[in-house]
Parts: structure tokens; C-alpha cells; sequence
């Protein structure tokens, strides 16, 4: 089954890569796509910068910096991946990505309270399954085998 990973850098987003993992562990056969998708840059950067490209760089450099932790964890557990930084509506990009890639689910966090807009976004118009991870409690943290 291959899983796709929103990753962006938080304790949230990590506990989920967790929680992909500790399925695997427990026997699902299982790929990952990790991915960051970054925010459209601002008018403000767009006229601070002047160079598209060097927006692309930053956004791209961003993006990689915030897969970093999920990278790491995929590759202590011996476990390869695929990753992608990519730009626009996060909730947009990751359902495309979905498709893109051919996964069959996404494993996301998510945070304390009511879901955010990318969260709903992505249960509301994604064609696979979608596992929202909860934030851990201090002492919930899953192996990862």
C-alpha cells in the first residue's frame, strides 16, 4: 500500500510519520511518499524578491528543511521513500499528490481542537482513505519498530 505523508515540520506531522510506521511494524505491507507543500509566496515576497527563481530556491530549500525530521525517522527505521516539496493550497496539492503518486491512503496529523482548513479539505475531496492522527499525549509516543 503506498501512504502519503503530509509533512510540515511539526510534532503533529512527525507523530504521524510515527504512526505510518508502527502500522508497518505491525505487518502492513506499506510505501511512503512524504511531501511539503508550500504556501503560494506573498505579493509582499513577490516584490521584495523580484526573481521567481530565487522564490522557487526559498520555498524549495523550506520545504526540504521541514521533511528533514520525517526523513530521518523513514530512514532509521530502513524503510526507503519517495518525497516531493510542491507549492499552492496545501489541501489542494496533497489530494493531487494523492493521485499523482497512485497512493491508496493518507496518514496526517492534526492538531488540538477543531481541524484546521487543510485537514478538512483533504477528508473532504480526497479520493482514498484518510488516517488524521491526533497530537500525542507526553507519554503516547508508538515504536517504530
Amino acid at each position: 500500500m503506498k501512504i502519503l505523508l503530509p509533512v510540515d515540520g511539526t510534532p503533529g506531522s512527525l507523530f504521524a510519520v510515527r504512526q505510518a510506521l508502527a502500522l508497518r511494524a505491525s505487518g502492513l505491507a506499506s510505501e511512503f511518499v512524504l511531501v511539503n507543500v508550500q504556501a503560494p509566496p506573498s505579493l509582499y515576497e513577490v516584490v521584495v524578491a523580484h526573481d521567481a527563481d530565487v522564490l522557487s530556491e526559498v520555498r524549495r530549500d523550506a520545504g526540504d528543511d521541514l521533511l528533514a525530521g520525517a526523513e530521518a525517522l523513514l530512514e532509521a527505521a530502513g524503510v526507503s521513500w519517495e518525497s516531493e516539496v510542491a507549492g499552492g493550497d496545501p489541501g489542494h496539492v496533497i489530494v493531487e499528490l494523492v493521485e499523482n503518486y497512485g497512493c491508496e491512503a493518507v496518514i496526517m496529523g492534526r492538531g488540538h481542537g477543531a481541524l484546521g482548513p487543510v485537514a478538512t479539505s483533504v477528508l473532504a475531496h480526497c479520493p482514498v482513505p484518510v488516517m488524521l492522527v491526533p497530537p500525542p499525549d507526553d507519554d503516547d509516543e508508538p515504536s517504530a519498530g
